[in-house]
């Protein structure tokens, strides 16, 4: 069964943020997640106000984007985020097709 990434950001450096966004999608990549939905327009139609940026990742079972967010890669990028951005970041495993 499927699983996702669900991520909300706020971004307050962007110039340093971007060093975060050229090193996640290799650890994405290796644990073969494909990026669905990253920025792009978003609207809040309930609930808390809309972040800068929505993302959306999906993984081919719930072991491999838990194992992808405690990777050391995937660590090692979210180093380069803290301090530039708050991330609210959840895994929730998919629905039978």
């Amino acid at each position: 069964m499927k699983a996702y990434w669900i991520a909300h950001v706020d971004v307050t450096d962007p110039e340093r943020y971007a060093e975060y966004t050229r090193r996640a999608p290799a650890a994405f990549a290796k644990y073969g997640g494909k990026l669905l939905a990253r920025g792009g327009r978003s609207e809040a139609m309930e609930g808390r106000a809309t972040p800068q940026r929505s993302v959306v990742i999906e993984f081919d079972s719930y072991d491999q984007a838990q194992a992808c967010y405690r990777s050391a890669d995937y660590q090692e990028a979210c180093g380069y985020r803290q301090g530039v951005a708050r991330a609210e970041v959840i895994i929730v495993e998919g629905v039978e097709p």
